[in-house]
């Protein structure tokens, strides 16, 4: 392996001993969730084939459910989609009446992202090559820009709020010509739904609608088409913490935010949203929590309802909802590896601990988590980069004595086991 440089080592370090997921170079610790990806990379391609997708993502908390999303994005990114995402809050709901569903459509038009802007912001170089292809395009036929990018649009006018969508754009495309930023700065918050009355987008737009609360899936849509206009395969929209909604403490809000889900459901199995996907992340109690979860809201629970077929170790990925398995121990020991590589650089001469510490730790975290240690990757892998803090910052530490003494014995087979003698007792871990 190539060596890693310091800024993308700690890029990935410092996020993971923090227990959260870092931003970029998730490849240099992936491990295992193949089935899983390939099932949602197939998604992708349908959206790209101006298809729909639809899915929710069922993990327990630290089983890597937002490192999965991020590597779903990353793969999207990488087939020509424009990526959205963001997490569900006590101020960011689906639906709302209060302004919590406009400021998630905001929160996701700030992390727009593509190819060349990974860290979102992309909004206004999606808009400007739009605008561009418009402009090489009228310079041909001899019309004006605005002519071409009216003719372009025109079968969005009749989706909701497309007129005034159009009416936006040419309004950037006038900035543009003009050089008046203004004008250009004023069109991308409306994009951005930033607006916040009606009056406010009249006066600097000339337009009657903003972006609220019962237009944010609308919007979605619309958005999506536009991005397939300008040049990409489609969007990929992301919603994280999907656990927000099962706390909402009020039923008649948590049954309107299930409605909305349903409509997104059901626009994806009919086709009726073109070049969208809709991937969300969530606990097993938001899906099947019959109280206050999805499978309280009966049309829900019959569409999310598990493959009764999918039975002796057998997996339905084709569903709506996807399960995200446990690591294996052989994942695990390959996933600690990485971590351990990533941690020295990509430099084997710098390793921390040789490779039977790994399984040490491994048999270390066994016998004081059991089996959550698989379940919740997160609480391991922080417990293991403080291992190797430690030992960076005390290099005549042993790692034995950390964990506990660690002898190595042969079995009649010839096998390895590593043998923890601590205060919990004696336990064997098969190499």
């Amino acid at each position: 392996m190539s060596t890693i440089r310091a800024r993308d080592r700690d890029a990935v370090i410092q996020p993971l001993r923090a227990g959260v997921v870092p931003r970029i170079g998730q490849h240099l610790i992936q491990v295992g969730r193949v089935r899983e990806l390939e099932a949602l990379s197939k998604d992708i391609d349908r959206i790209a084939d101006s298809g729909s997708g639809f899915r929710i993502v069922i993990g327990e908390y630290g089983s890597g459910k937002t490192f999965f999303l991020n590597l779903v994005r990353a793969i999207a990114i990488q087939k020509k989609l424009v990526t959205m995402h963001a997490d569900l809050t006590a101020d960011r709901r689906l639906h709302a009446t209060g302004g919590q569903a406009r400021s998630l459509y905001a929160e996701l038009a700030k992390n727009l992202s593509t190819r060349t802007k990974l860290d979102g912001g992309a909004l206004p170089g999606i808009v400007e090559k739009f605008i561009s292809q418009a402009k090489s395009k009228a310079k041909a036929s001899g019309e004006s820009s605005e002519t071409v990018i009216r003719e372009r649009l025109g079968h969005l006018v009749e989706m909701v709020n497309g007129y005034d969508f159009a009416e936006v754009i040419t309004a950037y495309c006038r900035g543009f010509d003009e050089g008046n930023e203004q004008l250009k700065t004023d069109a991308i918050r409306w994009l951005r739904g930033e607006f916040t009355t009606k009056t406010e987008a009249r006066a600097a737009l000339g337009v009657r609608t903003i972006i609220d609360d019962a237009s944010i899936y609308d919007q979605l849509k619309l958005l999506a088409r536009f991005i397939q206009l300008a040049g990409y395969s489609g969007l990929l929209v992301c919603l994280d913490e999907m656990v927000n909604l099962y706390k909402l403490s009020n039923t008649q809000a948590r049954n309107a935010n299930y409605e909305q889900i349903l409509h997104i459901l059901n626009d994806s199995l009919q086709g009726s949203a073109e070049c969208l996907g809709i991937v969300l992340g969530g606990t097993p109690e938001f899906l099947t929590d019959t109280r206050r979860g999805l499978y309280s809201y009966a049309a829900l629970q019959s569409r999310l309802a598990e493959n009764t077929f999918a039975k002796a170790g057998m997996v339905d990925y084709s569903g709506p909802v996807l399960h995200l398995e446990n690591l294996t121990s052989e994942d695990f020991y390959v996933l600690l590896q990485k971590v351990r590589h990533v941690y020295a650089s990509g430099d084997p001469a710098k390793y921390l601990v040789p490779d039977e510490a790994i399984p040490a730790f491994m048999l270390h975290c066994s016998q004081r988590l059991g089996d959550a240690y698989f379940r919740t990757p997160r609480t391991t892998i922080t417990a293991f980069i403080n291992l190797l803090a430690i030992l960076e910052q005390h290099p005549s530490a042993d790692w034995k004595e950390l964990l506990g003494r660690v002898e190595v014995a042969r079995d009649r087979g010839g096998e390895a086991d590593k043998i923890v003698h601590d205060d919990d007792g004696l336990a064997s871990f098969k190499l």
